[in-house]
């Protein structure tokens, strides 16, 4: 409709022109029953939409098939079991992406062979999942950098190797149900021997995955009609990259293909560097802004969505690089997202997560969070640290809850209930604690967590909050080298969150000098058992020569300062 109202026709009677106003006018104020019943009947999904529906949830076997070693325990995990296949699928997960790295397993050119006893391998571990009734994903993995990322040097002899790959696995496969399903390449990238230009990384990928395509679907058997699972490059989900997808797929005029992306968050927050310590707006943002992308570049136009890889990329560093509660909160908000975009998802799991021989979650916590996540939204909070000072007066604490449409039911520590009223109150979304109740749990005036307070809502998973007292955290002077420098702390209860570097003359100290706050686990990285924080070399191997000030920010909101002396690989430290 036109804004401007002179651009109607002048020459209309003045009859017909009251008319036309009256209509427009009705129509704005008389609801359009038939348009209003069409709009709340949804498109009925596509059967790709629905395979990928019954995915829901996805877990991936990483670091072991995907190994770039001689066999599949080359990263530390043991070799992978059918208990193991077994106990996943009873942790509710309906389908498993089986990563894998065919490159020290491929002969010589022009046949490029790949070893009978590694497919039968492969072959193995997708029956043990086919057997607990899983979907189930292979792929050409870290081939991608090992080998693919050379493809503009060595054009032909990169394409002939990775079409080699796809016609033997293509054939060893091509009987099986459509429950197994193929990814053309794990994050494709093209940047080995120069500076590849994001056209020609395209055309690339473009020709890796329409000769997948090809040689799949000529393969015979049931691979006519395979689902098939198509990445952008980097498996990025940037609007750029997506978009390209989009034209692959829909230029190769097939119904059973299926779009996938990576995902690991916000990265200031994801790896816990520049400040951002907690679950945030930018980091809460940054989800809805990328899948609402995804959303409406493939689900919304009939092109189901696998989020093939998610989590945090400071796990590769440690677990605890982002503390238990924003952690937490991150898991719980993009896991729903997910599913009101109707976007499956698959865990990157590299052994950190589900033991491999113990078949138990390192964090059960964590683990519950996403499993909630998959049906419900979950009630977090601002936090899940509550400190006390030892010594100071203890008042009435106040904490903001995250409903998220949920209902507080009860507080209680060790299975006592607190009494609403007398030991807390919630007004909104504030509960507050009383002052008397958090003496009572910490009189024994020990340092470190005194009591874990779980919140109980209608539905959803549980919060707990550590509630914990604290003293001033005190450092050490110590004298060590680059390689190996460790100040000897005592925490006093208290928790390590962040820390800064500055030159005493000016400037920002170590990696990633754009910002004061270092990669916490990457940089630094406290052991509490031990008493003692790490600097590592990849912190010096950034670092000048001469004084360097350090603030360690703490959870209680303590920050301890204190100063390192480097001179070559020498360094010696001072609390200041």
């Amino acid at each position: 409709m036109p804004k401007n109202k002179s651009s109607l026709p002048q020459a209309l009677p003045r009859l017909l022109l009251f008319a036309l106003s009256a209509f427009l006018l009705l129509a704005l104020v008389t609801p359009n029953v038939s348009a209003a019943a069409s709009a709340s009947k949804k498109p009925k999904p596509t059967a790709m939409q629905t395979y990928v529906d019954a995915m829901q949830p996805g877990w991936n076997l990483g670091n072991t098939l995907d190994a770039t070693g001689p066999d599949e325990t080359s990263w530390g995990n043991p070799k992978v079991t059918r208990e193991l296949i077994k106990n996943i699928a009873g942790q509710g997960y309906r389908s498993i992406r089986i990563p894998v790295t065919w490159d020290v397993h491929i002969g010589a050119a022009p046949n490029y062979t790949i070893e009978a006893a590694y497919l039968a391998r492969v072959r193995q571990v997708v029956d043990w999942a086919l057997a607990e009734k899983l979907y189930v994903m292979i792929n050409v993995h870290h081939d991608s950098w090992m080998w693919v990322s050379g493809m503009e040097q060595k054009p032909g002899e990169v394409l002939a190797r990775y079409n080699a790959v796809w016609k033997q696995v293509a054939a060893v496969f091509k009987n099986y149900p459509n429950k197994l399903m193929f990814e053309s390449i794990n994050e494709p990238r093209f940047t080995d021997g120069g500076t590849t230009d994001e056209a020609k990384a395209t055309a690339m990928l473009n020709e890796l995955n329409k000769s997948f395509h090809s040689i799949v679907r000529s393969s015979g058997g049931k691979n006519a009609v395979r689902p098939l699972v198509l990445p952008s490059l980097e498996s990025s989900p940037t609007q750029e990259r997506m978009d390209v997808l989009y034209q692959t797929i829909t230029g190769l005029k097939d119904p059973n293909l299926i779009a996938t992306v990576h995902y690991y968050g916000f990265w200031p927050f994801s790896v816990n560097i520049a400040g951002y310590t907690k679950f945030d707006a930018d980091t809460q943002n940054d989800i809805i802004q990328t899948f609402d992308k995804v959303h409406a570049t493939f689900t919304a136009k009939g092109i189901p969505v696998i989020l093939g890889e998610y989590g945090l990329l400071g796990f590769d560093q440690s677990t605890a690089a982002i503390e238990q509660g924003e952690k937490l909160k991150f898991f719980e908000f993009l896991g729903y997202y997910l599913k009101e975009k109707r976007i499956t998802s698959m865990l990157w799991d590299n052994g950190q997560h589900f033991g491999r021989t113990t078949y138990k979650w390192s964090d059960p916590q964590l683990f519950t969070m996403i499993k909630t996540s998959w049906t419900t939204r979950s009630a977090t909070a601002e936090s899940d640290l509550i400190h006390l000072e030892k010594g100071a007066m203890v008042k009435d604490t106040t904490i903001l809850l995250n409903l998220n449409g949920n209902k507080l039911k009860s507080l209680s520590v060790a299975g006592s209930k607190l009494k609403q009223g007398s030991d807390y109150t919630l007004s909104g979304n504030k509960l507050t604690i009383k002052a008397a109740k958090l003496e009572s749990l910490t009189k024994s005036g020990k340092l470190g967590v005194n009591a874990i307070i779980t919140a109980k809502f209608n539905k959803g998973a549980a919060w707990t909050f550590k509630l914990t007292v604290f003293a001033q955290p005190k450092l050490s002077s110590v004298s060590g080298t680059t390689a190996s420098f460790k100040i000897p702390t005592v925490f006093n209860g208290d928790s390590l969150a962040t820390m800064e570097a500055v030159y005493a003359a000016g400037g920002n100290a170590g990696p990633q000098n754009w910002t004061p706050y270092k990669e916490f686990a990457y940089t630094f990285s406290p052991s509490y058992s031990t008493g003692e924080i790490s600097l590592t070399e990849n912190f010096f191997k950034e670092v000048n020569d001469g004084e360097v000030i350090l603030k360690f920010h703490f959870w209680s909101g303590k920050i301890v300062s204190y100063k390192l002396t480097k001179s070559g690989t020498a360094v010696s430290g001072e609390a200041i």
